[in-house]
């Protein structure tokens, strides 16, 4: 019978080392977690290969490990010291030949290996698959290789190497020159398995040019079976950091994310808190060097976070330091020689004393050096020496590292006598932003656009492809993953990375003139590229390629009409994606240069403010939100003969901004005029128009106006599924507010219908995180509510919504607020918790205060809601203050006859019915209820209230008959507008007082 995999009897549990290169340590962990499974005792032992010990010393070292060592092997193996191939010949046949019985190996590369590693008669693990790996590594170890093979899917065990994480992406490509660091990559990791929970947050610190990125990129490939999901962040700005998280969302299946960037961040933050659909992740912020502007957007959760940057504020962010320092000197030498195999190592030994074992400065200067016949001691002597004489290099910063710029001159002297060309690319890659260049967008430029001397870069392939071959042999730029650059072929590499310090050392070397010309080439490339639809969805991730760029290439300064139109429409792309911080943080930099270039009255300024004025409104700064439009309106307004169309978008802005701030009848009267305008120009149906009657429709229901806006609603849901169909999300919105409309009007049954096909349709076309079916869900769980359905599953949609609400839009979001209010007082409602009820109805009301003031209805009706809990929890006297506080801020805010003013009438009266002032409130409601018939009819649930509060305050003062009468009658409308077994009927029937909750409206 065959002996069977695992520490049988015929086998026992031995003791193995495994020894490998730092660069192979996936199999490594692999190997040994398979043998750990079948019982064995596997040891890892890193190889070093230091130059301070003889060659066969060190692997003599392996015969003083117990058991038999297996030996890992690949060309990193042989490169580290590293050695020559002799020195490893001799070296193995003088340790293995007379030991053969304990040392096995299995090689995992494709590469020549020494001739002297046939004596270890190496197993090849070259994609074979994991089950055939582990029967050749038992095989060579001499264990049993029968049985199953088992798949270990704990959580934390190592995957096959040559399974991919879940989710990987944008990593750069792994290098693979990559040389040394083994002690600081083991010590990050061996950070990261000992951090807490949600607190693993890593800063590798360093200088420029000294390999921080490169760090980050073979952190992530050497451990990446350590994880399920690897996602590399390009940091260098909020934009691009924001983008590169946003990108992750539909990585992590999370398609309803929605469109806009906020939402999708949030989707992502909340899937990796909860480690959802993977708990094993890792997150890269390359280049964060600004922690106030990136801080924000790292997740917690039980992943990992590596930020590469050189600020060491990042401590201060709840990071932990690690710093990176310059080569070792041996580190340097294995670099050197690896990369230029012609030096000897004393000669890599001085290259790398004369660069300060820079890694960028070796890296650049032995990729040149390797191929040309310069001698070693003479680039030394030259760096040693003064700064050439060339024209061309001027005085550098002193932030450069001292080698830097003497380095530098060598090398774009050595590019202008090899091929100028390849200068002049670099130059023009220096215009756009450090990171990812879109090298293509100078290819898709008509030739007529470029200076004479450039007009090789559409005409001539050939040019293009020698030219951009050299620069990525010289480590000027990378490519991200494996491209063939040939002289013949097409130009396939649309995009290359390029190093900051490189970067800014380019530009700070050339001259005013040079800075001109090739600027704008770049901006009129971009320009060129812009799509010109900024509100179309399918053209944002050209956009999101293209903003990145603009205050490199100097953009935001031209005097190009085609250049500045291509700036307001990367800031419209940022407003409709709803990236408002950075939409406001670039509107502030156009205006500085605009104000400086055009001057302030210029009508590029007035259009500016527009957009500037819809970031600040969004951010929740109101007040200077009202300030920049209205100035833009009256500067509009005061021109001879002003863009009537632009006119009107800034009039709406206004609108919006006086109507978030609460000042209900200036928002319509200026909407009201803007509709009619837009009726005059472009006719009723066009879209334009549509959307001036819908904003009419939602300030009237602001104002109490609720039939009025509903028969304008109706109207406008006929002419939107007229024009754009029933499933165009305009029309799916004004179908909500129809609905919504229904519900304020106590149409409760009508509305519940109407909005669970709303819903449903909402979900089908935006998908479940789209603020707008977050919304739709919101009304359809207070519709659910007001028609007394089961409250449990109220409370279930609603908890549900306001779960998704703040974690897509954000707590503070006014979608959120609106649904945390209404949540607030439906747990009132059900009762088993009013702790958390109160908890939740003063966190809403102080909320509102913060961002709107203690003036705004929203905030005067949240603490209104605060007095219906306080009088639930029997705090009678707290109530009634509260209760009479919020019905004189509302009558002052609103008016005596608006809905909210009569509900907050209604609850005070009861307050005061409370703590015995019954004349008081009998007066109080007779005059509520009055008031309520009028504006409201006799029909409306709150009417219907107010009789029933009245009905109870009369029969306090004794006088009974008129009580009877009122209650029947109440009774009555109650049982044939709501049914004899609602909720309030039954209440009214009881005698239970009613009351009123404010439910803040959409602005």
């Amino acid at each position: 019978m065959a002996a069977q995999r695992g520490p049988g009897e015929s086998a026992g549990s031995q003791q193995f080392t495994i020894s490998y290169a730092g660069y192979n340590r996936p199999w490594a962990a692999w190997i040994s977690h398979r043998l750990q499974r079948l019982g064995h005792r596997p040891v890892l032992r890193r190889w070093d290969g230091s130059v301070d010990q003889p060659l066969e010393s060190a692997l003599a070292d392996l015969l003083d490990q117990p058991g038999k060592t297996l030996l890992i092997l690949s060309d990193w193996y042989f490169s580290l010291g590293p050695r020559t191939e002799d020195e490893w010949n001799a070296a193995l046949h003088a340790v293995v030949e007379p030991h053969t019985d304990r040392f096995a190996a299995v090689s995992v590369t494709t590469r020549q290996l020494p001739n002297g590693t046939g004596l270890l008669a190496p197993a090849d693990l070259w994609r074979i698959g994991a089950e055939e790996s582990e029967r050749r590594v038992l095989g060579r170890l001499g264990l049993p290789t029968e049985g199953p093979y088992i798949e270990d899917e704990r959580p934390g065990t190592p995957r096959f190497p040559d399974d991919p994480p879940a989710v990987w992406g944008p990593v750069p490509r792994r290098n693979p020159r990559f040389t040394g660091r083994d002690t600081l990559l083991s010590a990050l990791h061996d950070w990261f398995e000992d951090a807490p929970s949600g607190a693993a947050v890593c800063a590798l610190h360093g200088m420029s040019g000294v390999g921080k990125t490169q760090l980050g990129s073979e952190y992530a490939h050497r451990f990446a079976s350590d994880y399920d999901l690897v996602w590399w962040v390009p940091a260098h700005t909020r934009a691009a950091m924001r983008e590169g998280l946003a990108a992750l969302a539909p990585a992590l299946g999370l398609v309803d994310a929605g469109s806009e960037y906020g939402e999708r961040i949030r989707a992502v933050h909340e899937a990796l808190r909860i480690g959802s659909p993977h708990s094993r992740w890792l997150l890269v912020f390359d280049g964060a060097d600004d922690p106030a502007a990136v801080a924000d957007a790292v997740p917690s959760g039980p992943g990992h976070v590596l930020i590469t940057t050189r600020n060491r504020d990042w401590g201060g962010h709840d990071a932990e330091l690690m710093d990176v320092p310059v080569y070792a000197r041996d580190e340097s030498v294995a670099f050197v020689r690896r990369r230029a195999g012609r030096l000897s190592p004393a000669e890599a030994h001085l290259l790398a004393a004369a660069l300060d074992d820079l890694p960028l400065l070796l890296d650049q200067t032995a990729g040149w050096l390797g191929q040309s016949a310069m001698p070693v001691e003479e680039y030394v002597a030259l760096v040693s020496g003064s700064v050439s004489d060339s024209e061309d290099v001027l005085q550098t910063s002193p932030s450069y590292p001292e080698a830097f710029p003497k380095a530098w001159d060598i090398l774009l002297n050595t590019l202008r006598e090899n091929m100028q060309e390849a200068v002049d690319l670099l130059r023009l890659c220096v215009f756009f932003a450090p990171g990812p260049v879109p090298l293509r967008l100078l290819r898709e430029m008509g030739a007529g656009r470029l200076p004479e001397r450039l007009s090789w870069l559409t005409s001539d392939t050939l040019k293009w492809n020698r030219a951009l071959k050299i620069l990525i042999q010289y480590a000027v730029v990378r490519i991200e993953y494996q491209q063939a650059i040939s002289e013949d072929a097409g130009t396939g590499v649309e995009t290359v990375q390029m190093h900051r310090m490189v970067h800014g050392f380019v530009r700070d070397t050339m001259s005013d003139r040079e800075h001109t010309t090739l600027s704008r080439v770049v901006q009129e490339s971009l320009a060129a590229a812009d799509p010109g639809r900024s509100s179309d969805s399918r053209l944002w991730p050209r956009y999101a390629e293209l903003v990145p760029h603009l205050e490199s290439c100097g953009a935001l300064d031209s005097d190009d009409p085609k250049v500045q139109r291509f700036v307001l429409n990367c800031l419209r792309y940022l407003y409709q994606r709803g990236e408002f911080r950075t939409g406001l943080e670039l509107s502030e930099k156009v205006r500085v240069a605009w104000t400086a270039l055009l001057g302030a009255d210029h009508g590029q300024l007035i259009i500016l403010s527009h957009h500037q004025a819809n970031m600040l409104r969004m951010l929740g700064r109101y007040r200077e939100a009202e300030a920049l439009s209205r100035t833009a309106v009256d500067q509009l307004s005061s021109q001879d003969e002003p863009d009537e169309l632009e006119l009107l978008k800034a009039m709406s802005g206004l609108a919006a901004n006086v109507m978030a701030r609460g000042r209900y009848p200036e928002a319509q009267g200026l909407l009201e005029t803007v509709w009619e305008r837009y009726r005059e120009l472009l006719g009723d149906d066009e879209p334009r128009t549509l959307s001036s009657r819908n904003n009419v429709n939602v300030v009237l229901r602001l104002r109490g106006r609720y039939q009025e806006a509903l028969d304008l609603d109706r109207d406008s849901l006929e002419a939107h599924e007229r024009v754009l169909r029933t499933l165009h999300p305009s029309t799916l919105g004004t179908a909500l507010n129809y609905a919504w409309g229904l519900r304020l009007l106590g149409r409760y049954t009508e509305a519940t219908s109407r909005q669970e096909l709303g819903v449903r349709l909402h979900l089908q076309v935006l998908g479940r995180n789209h603020p707008q079916t977050l919304m739709a869900q919101h009304n359809l769980a207070m519709c659910m509510r007001r028609q007394d359905m089961d409250l449990s599953a109220s409370e279930a949609l609603l908890g549900s919504t306001l779960e998704r609400s703040e974690r897509v839009l954000g707590r503070d979001n006014p979608g959120s607020l609106r649904v945390a209010c209404d949540y607030a007082s439906l747990l009132r409602a059900i009762g088993t918790d009013l702790g958390d009820a109160r908890r939740r109805a003063e966190d809403v009301a102080a909320r509102y205060t913060a961002a709107m003031g203690a003036e705004h209805p929203f905030a005067i009706g949240a603490y209104g809601n605060v007095a219906l809990v306080l009088r639930e929890a029997g705090e009678r006297q707290e109530a009634f203050e509260t209760a009479e506080r919020a019905l004189s801020r509302m009558r002052e805010a609103m008016g005596e006859d608006h809905p909210w003013t009569l509900g907050c009438a209604l609850n005070a009266a009861s307050c005061r019915n409370l703590i015995g002032r019954v004349d008081d409130a009998a007066e109080l409601s007779r005059d509520t209820l009055a008031r309520a018939r009028r504006v409201l009819g006799g029909q409306h649930p709150l009417t219907l209230s107010c009789e029933v509060g009245l009905a109870a305050d009369l029969r306090g003062l004794g006088q009974r008959d008129e009580a009877d009468k009122l209650e029947h009658d109440a009774l009555q409308q109650l049982s044939r507008t709501l049914g004899a077994q609602h909720r309030h009927t039954v209440a009214a029937r009881t005698r239970i007082r009613p009351f009123w909750d404010f439910e803040p409206q959409p602005v």
